[in-house]
């Protein structure tokens, strides 16, 4: 990647806040908290959390890429040094001259600087790739579950493109060549979007790898011990679900394909505790104590 502008004028670690020996997870907690609170969904009509949540993406653009991030610290490093930098009066060239904005013409930067990457001068400049682009979106929680087809605003670009169904809150989808394109037939980049998930009222997810559908259904204690088939709600409607005899309260169960965009519905079993009774429940419920009290040490839940 050409170095850019703001490489000269922005000290990317301090936007992060984290310190230039930051490893490559400490990049990305850092995005990711400040993603979270600076996210324009959070601040409606906050121009200054707005432009910090620009400044903190481009950070994580740079910063999050090995290759690239290297460069940017071969530039700063240069730059503290008195090295050339773009369109800066009076900077510094070799043997004390100095140059301004008409005088670099029409030398590529990434071509001038490319010698201190190992790379030398590029005489021909030949295909180039398209950078990778970051972007952000939310996303209501059943089109994360299902997946989309939506168009997004990248660089001014509409850029039409499938979710894929599946997509946790806080997960980074690569989409491949939807970045910027690239530059003398060189290969367009890619872009990568990070995904919130609107929290839904009544589904979470879960199961083994965080992905499934939850829902969790209440039960009588009679319909526990003894057993019960509860209609349990869905994205699409209900299902049909038996609740095995001696069930206990926390209990998952298992219904394959039923969470939606082909993933599977864990429903976990909650005990409903009424809130009143009357004289005869009582009654039946204190007989089911004193039975209760009976019952062997090694038969009690």
């Amino acid at each position: 990647m050409a170095p850019q502008q703001d490489w000269f004028d922005t000290d990317f670690y301090a936007v992060l806040g984290i310190a230039p020996s930051a490893s490559d997870a400490e990049i990305k907690k850092a995005y990711k908290a400040l993603l979270r609170d600076l996210h324009p969904d959070r601040n409606p009509g906050d121009a200054a959390a707005e432009d910090r949540f620009k400044k903190v993406s481009r950070a994580k653009e740079v910063l999050a890429d090995p290759a690239t991030r290297k460069e940017y610290d071969e530039v700063r490093r240069l730059a503290r040094a008195g090295g050339p930098r773009p369109g800066g009066p009076g900077a510094r060239g070799q043997g004390g001259f100095t140059f301004g904005p008409g005088d670099l013409g029409d030398v590529d930067l990434g071509d001038l600087l490319g010698g201190f990457f190992g790379g030398g001068f590029r005489g021909q400049r030949g295909p180039r790739p398209g950078r990778d682009v970051h972007a952000s979106m939310t996303l209501e929680f059943a089109d994360a579950v299902r997946g989309i087809e939506t168009t997004l605003t990248v660089g001014g670009r509409q850029v039409r493109t499938r979710i894929p169904a599946g997509v946790v809150d806080g997960q980074s989808i690569r989409l491949a060549g939807r970045g910027e394109p690239g530059s003398d037939d060189g290969p367009a980049g890619d872009l990568l979007l990070e995904v919130a998930v609107r929290p839904h009222p009544r589904f979470g997810r879960g199961g083994p790898k965080g992905r499934d559908v939850t829902v969790t259904v209440p039960v009588t204690y009679p319909q526990a011990v003894l057993g019960t088939d509860v209609d349990v709600p869905t994205l699409d409607g209900s299902v049909r679900v038996r609740v095995p005899a001696g069930s206990r309260p926390g209990r998952s169960l298992r219904v394959r394909g039923k969470g939606g965009g082909g993933l599977d519905l864990y429903v976990t079993v909650d005990i409903a505790v009424p809130t009143r009774i009357d004289d005869e429940e009582r009654a039946l419920l204190e007989r089911l104590a004193e039975l209760d009290a009976r019952r062997p040490e090694e038969d009690r839940p």
